[in-house]
């Protein structure tokens, strides 16, 4: 969902680190202070921001995680995981070994409470669901047995749905159609276990410190709405031995002054200061730029005329200057993007060199805008691209405004709007060109063609319908039941090929990158999904 605004790259910044290149000393600190921004909530259940996963993920263990290096699912929570023969029965054993703990911060103290069950999952899973939550996340597991029509509002009961707790550690869950990306699933944070008797105890008041029960590597002792928000290291997790970090300070201010005044270990470079720090012969030397797995993207509402005309679409994508684009007014180390699923997603052709996409052709872009009718764009009916305000989406649609204007004869009215109601405005009435990032929630194309895209199963915002957009999602179907990966990734090169060239549908413009500082006395391992994080940190005395 587009739940990434630009927090995502204020905030998922914070997020990554690679092997600094300090040196080990014998000693280590025992804290870490990241510039942080407040998360909206730790509730696993009803996250739907990168911010908050984050917070999430240092608290809760899901089934799964992802390894850092191949980005492939793995256990976490769970120690194995099988899959019947027909692909829809899935059945994950738990370790046995993770406990739910309560800190208390009037004493310091932990308690251990009792062992994390299946049945903690299965509660999640159909709390998640249920319609009386409100989860943002439901439809991710949509393709549990009868979580969709539980979240519809049918009369279906919750206990219905396919997931089951055959046992203390072990939980099945029954899918209406092979997935091969499930393991992805089970592991996203909506389905993260929470303890039933402190979610129903407290109500909205469980989260907060002294009720909260957590199972990850660290305990809430602290929350300062608005301000600040401490954790402490979790005793009884399995690997506390090999947690070095004792407390994190998180800090709602993420003012990049205040990094440089020694007050945080680590922040995000707002976009516009960038060049200043890479010129910096100090803080260029903590400045660390990696890939992230985000596309931003124009959408095309394809009910709406001119852009109706699958020609004006694949003429103002050839109208682009995306190189350009990320030199002149990105300034970053971002890469021209040709497809929607960016480099790292399974499936994804973004490094397939056969596949082309759409590059800068201002030629070809102005062959196609005549062959639909408007040479030089004369008699091209008005169009408005709407965008959000912040950061740097003005500028990026300013800069596409205007080469679509020296290349093609053609004015566009530029619109913007706060985020919130950007967001809202696209969902009820999508303007005709809008700008949307999406990022990954699981590293399969899945979670981007077929949960953006896909003409029941999705938002489809660009209106896409007609026999290319069922050929689309035929594809991408067949795709996620297949079990062959060679097979899967060739559906989906046919998927993107329709969605961003044949059909135009979005124009692709950049896969993003992060970028940040780190104090040299922080050694780490970045993790473009999170991966193993904080708790496997060191920070070294300094």
């Amino acid at each position: 969902m587009c739940k990434r605004s630009s927090l995502v790259l204020t905030v998922a910044l914070l997020l990554g680190l690679i092997l600094s290149s300090c040196k080990s000393p014998e000693k280590l600190a025992k804290s870490i202070n990241l510039a942080f921004s407040e998360p909206l909530s730790i509730d696993p259940g009803l996250v739907v921001d990168n911010v908050s996963t984050q917070y999430v993920q240092q608290l809760f263990m899901g089934l799964t995680t992802y390894d850092a290096k191949t980005l492939e699912p793995k256990p976490w929570l769970c120690k194995n995981w099988a899959v019947s023969a027909d692909g829809l029965v899935w059945t994950f054993a738990l370790r046995g070994n993770i406990y739910w703990v309560r800190y208390d911060p009037a004493t310091g103290t932990a308690t251990k409470k009792r062992a994390v069950s299946a049945e903690d999952i299965e509660y999640a899973v159909r709390r998640a669901v249920d319609p009386v939550n409100g989860s943002g996340y439901a439809y991710v597991d949509y393709i549990i047995q009868g979580a969709q029509a539980v979240n519809s509002g049918q009369s279906v009961d919750v206990r219905l749905i396919g997931v089951k707790a055959l046992n203390d550690t072990t939980v099945e869950f029954t899918l209406t159609e092979p997935a091969g990306y499930f393991p992805y699933i089970a592991g996203l944070w909506t389905n993260n276990p929470v303890p039933r008797e402190v979610v129903e105890g407290y109500g909205d008041r469980w989260t907060q410190p002294g009720i909260i029960w957590t199972c990850g590597a660290y305990m809430l002792a602290s929350w300062e709405h608005g301000s600040t928000m401490v954790m402490k290291k979790n005793p009884y997790w399995f690997d506390a031995r090999n947690v070095s970090i004792e407390q994190i300070n998180f800090n709602g201010s993420a003012a990049f002054a205040r990094y440089e005044a020694g007050e945080f270990d680590l922040c995000n470079v707002p976009w516009d200061q960038l060049a200043r720090v890479k010129a910096d012969p100090e803080l260029s030397k903590e400045l660390r730029i990696v890939p992230y797995p985000c596309t931003q993207y124009l959408g095309f509402n394809t009910s709406k005329p001119p852009l109706d005309n699958v020609k004006v679409r694949q003429a103002l994508s050839y109208a682009i200057d995306r190189q350009k684009l990320i030199r002149s007014v990105l300034k970053a180390e971002d890469k021209p993007a040709k497809s929607f699923a960016c480099p790292g997603i399974f499936g994804s052709p973004a490094e397939d060199p056969s596949f082309k996409g759409i590059e800068f052709d201002p030629a070809k872009a102005r062959a196609l805008l005549a062959e639909a009718g408007y040479p030089d764009g004369k008699g091209l009916p008005d169009i408005t691209y709407m965008s959000w305000t912040g950061e740097y989406r003005q500028e990026v649609a300013e800069f596409i405004r205007q080469g679509w204007k020296e290349n093609l004869g053609v004015e566009v009215r530029l619109a913007h709007q706060e985020f919130s109601l950007y967001l809202k405005t696209v969902s009820t009435d999508t303007p005709q060109i809008y700008h949307l990032p999406w990022c990954a929630d699981y590293m399969d194309e899945s979670n981007w063609v077929t949960e953006n895209f896909h003409t029941a199963k999705s938002p489809n915002n660009p209106k896409w319908y007609g026999p290319d957009a069922e050929a689309f999602d035929k594809l991408v179907e067949d795709a996620g039941s297949a079990t062959d990966p060679a097979v899967r990734k060739k559906k989906y090169y046919e998927a993107e090929r329709l969605l961003c060239v044949e059909d135009a549908v979005i124009a692709p413009l950049f896969y993003t990158t992060l970028a940040y500082c780190v104090k040299p006395y922080v050694e780490g391992t970045y993790a473009p999904m999170g991966g193993d994080w904080i708790y496997y940190w060191k920070v070294h005395e300094h």
